[in-house]
């Protein structure tokens, strides 16, 4: 169930549900497809947001803060699959959420809301036995992240269990934006090829055009968060939209 990118390179685009609110996020998500986003990354807020650098964790902080939970992204990411049916949608989630509602009943609940794959980021393929099952059973994409610090034997073991594709993390560290993209990831990719022929989207660090163009001599798709969350950050919510499908198109051309 490899997730389809229509561009090359593809462009994920990562948003924090519920910043500023979710009704703005909805309009963001479909301002981003419209202009260019192959695949929405909804993310979950969580309280302890330990992977994500500042800008990721401010947004989760406000939308917990707004009272937005797991059932509310679901919600949200139901009538992103009706208004834009073809579409690439992954719920984006710590692990702790997903198992205080029940890894069955989540799988259950994202087939329904229309998912294409899930990314659980403290997830470990090691530990995955159960949620990969559920998975499966809903017809549901694992995606899982590969670093650049992970053996071989780890690469092949995730590129045997994901689905959708592959997030390759850019470098060691959390999330936030940088200057260029890592020299590790180009290296990273090209092993993880040895083990998969899913569809590889490299993350971490993504927040121009330029880059976008520097990840596509190597890979399929770009991630892009912290700049986008950013930008959110600094917009007033009702041009938020706007101006989140201008920065799509810049990244796409």
């Amino acid at each position: 169930m490899p997730i389809a990118f229509q561009h090359k390179p593809g462009i994920v685009a990562y948003l924090t549900a519920g910043d500023p609110d979710l009704a703005t996020t909805r309009d963001i998500a479909l301002a981003a497809i419209d202009n260019g986003a192959d695949v929405i990354e909804l993310g979950v807020p969580f309280s302890d947001p330990l992977a994500d650098g500042p800008v990721i964790q401010r947004a989760s902080e406000r939308a917990v803060g707004r009272g937005v939970r797991l059932t509310d992204v679901l919600a949200l990411a139901k009538e992103l699959r009706a208004a834009r049916p073809a579409c690439g949608l992954v719920l984006f989630s710590y692990l702790n959420p997903v198992v205080r509602m029940g890894m069955k009943t989540f799988c259950a609940a994202a087939k329904d809301a229309g998912a294409d794959g899930v990314l659980l980021t403290d997830m470990i393929v090691e530990e995955a036995g159960e949620y990969l099952a559920e998975m499966q059973a809903n017809l549901l994409a694992p995606i899982f992240l590969a670093a650049p610090t992970s053996p071989n034997a780890r690469l092949k073991a995730i590129g045997a269990a994901s689905k959708g594709f592959v997030y390759a993390i850019s470098r060691v560290g959390i999330t936030g934006t940088q200057d260029k993209v890592a020299s590790d990831a180009s290296e990273l990719v090209s092993r993880l090829r040895r083990f998969t022929g899913l569809p590889i989207a490299v993350g971490f660090g993504i927040s121009n055009a330029a880059h976008v163009r520097a990840v596509g001599e190597f890979a399929d798709a770009a991630i892009v968060g912290s700049a986008l969350v950013a930008l959110i950050e600094k917009t007033p919510p009702e041009d938020a939209a706007k101006a989140v499908g201008q920065f799509i198109r810049e990244l796409c051309g």
